[in-house]
């Protein structure tokens, strides 16, 4: 009888594995005696020497401790802290390989996860791999040295709260990447432990809280025509350079009457929307992004929105009116709460959209929502160079059948 996967690796403490593939989130994977192992920061056709760090029932993983062969997309990471800093995923590999295994990982995973039947993405959409983030979240460390307190600023090492250092972060605008390498020596004793900082279109900074010199405030990014007003404290997409391209992946040239916009943040979708729709409702349960999103709709003159400030599994109750002609959702990584979906199925919006940086609970998502929907199109977007994840876009529509149920 053969024993168990997770009893077949108990007494295994480092073992070489051909790295066969990237899956979503970036790890590679390899395989002992049929076990599959996971690999982080490993590259598809890498031979690597590896020490097993987990062992579970199914599978095991592990951390390289020697590259025996380098596969053949791997280089050598273009950012001095890659080895330690846990920012980035991908480094390792040049931009064309990035997008092509994560692209294919995130599908694999839709398909697999979700058991349908879904059409070949209609686009796959890259922009800059470099200076390309417009908000980053930084943590201090306080260390002494001589009888001197000095604070150093950093990001947290992979799967640790140690703060690694930076003297550079490419991923960053440079006006962001020299304001982070500024704070250094700024900041004094005591120091925010976390820093969360933000650039808008004019080159203006924004950092809650203020630190180094840096004061907090209102910044401008200027999307489909529309200024968002934002801070360094709101959520907003980090990718500038394929802002532009989300909305439009997004929103499309649907028009029709009502349209909601749950998960809205600071408008960003709702706003274009309310171009093509008589009425859009706005739900957010974040309050200064409820404030920014009602600025921002009234300074852009658009009195069809209406900004809801509630929890969406609260507003979805009473709130979704049946065969809404538009629902877009954009929710946080965990996906849908069976409650929301459930609401969505029995209340038939005409047409879905949903956004989702987190395949596999995309996947669960769309499992349910085919009962009444056809998923028409899927677009992939790398708004996160140099890591492990993308942006999916999936376009639904109520099938005729259950259009007049």
């Amino acid at each position: 009888m053969v024993p168990p996967s997770g009893f077949r690796l108990v007494e295994v403490e480092t073992l070489e594995l051909e790295i066969e593939k990237l899956i979503d989130g970036g790890d590679g994977l390899g395989r002992h005696d049929g076990i599959p192992v996971f690999v982080p920061r490993s590259a598809p056709g890498d031979r690597v020497r590896v020490r097993l760090t987990e062992r579970k029932p199914g599978y095991g993983r592990g951390e390289i401790i020697e590259l025996l062969v380098p596969g053949p997309d791997r280089r050598e990471p273009p950012c001095p802290h890659f080895a330690e800093c846990g920012g980035c995923d991908l480094q390792h590999l040049d931009e064309a390989a990035q997008l092509r295994h994560k692209s294919s990982a995130v599908w694999e995973t839709l398909v697999r996860l979700s058991g349908l039947k879904l059409p070949p993405p209609r686009a796959i959409v890259a922009g800059d791999a470099w200076g390309w983030r417009l908000r980053t979240q930084v943590h201090t460390v306080t260390s002494e040295k001589d009888g001197i307190a000095t604070v150093e600023v950093g990001y947290h090492a992979r799967g640790s709260h140690r703060v690694v250092p930076v003297r550079r972060c490419p991923v960053l605008l440079p006006e962001l990447e020299r304001a982070v390498l500024g704070l250094e020596a700024a900041l004094t004793p005591p120091a925010p432990q976390r820093i969360d900082l933000a650039v808008g279109d004019d080159g203006t900074l924004a950092a809650a809280p203020p630190a180094g010199g840096i004061e907090g405030g209102e910044l401008v990014r200027s999307v489909a025509g529309y200024d968002l007003r934002f801070d360094a404290r709101c959520f907003f997409q980090g990718h500038a350079g394929l802002l532009e391209e989300l909305v439009e992946q997004v929103v499309g040239d649907w028009e029709g009457e009502t349209a909601c916009d749950l998960y809205g943040g600071v408008g960003l979708f709702a706003l274009p929307l309310s171009a093509r729709y008589a009425e859009v409702t706005l739900v957010e349960s974040d309050r200064l992004a409820v404030r920014y999103a009602r600025r921002n709709a009234r300074l852009a003159g658009r009195d069809n929105v209406q900004v809801v400030g509630q929890a969406v599994q609260s507003w979805i109750r009473e709130g979704l009116a049946e065969g809404v002609d538009r629902l877009v959702l954009d929710p946080p990584r965990e996906g849908l709460g069976l409650l929301v979906r459930r609401l969505v199925l029995m209340r038939r919006p005409r047409r879905l959209t949903y956004v989702s940086c987190h395949p596999a609970a995309l996947a669960r998502d769309l499992a349910d929502l085919a009962e009444a929907y056809e998923i028409e199109s899927i677009a992939l977007l790398d708004l996160f160079p140099q890591t492990g994840h993308m942006e999916v876009v999936a376009q639904l529509v109520l099938r005729a059948v259950d259009a007049q149920a």
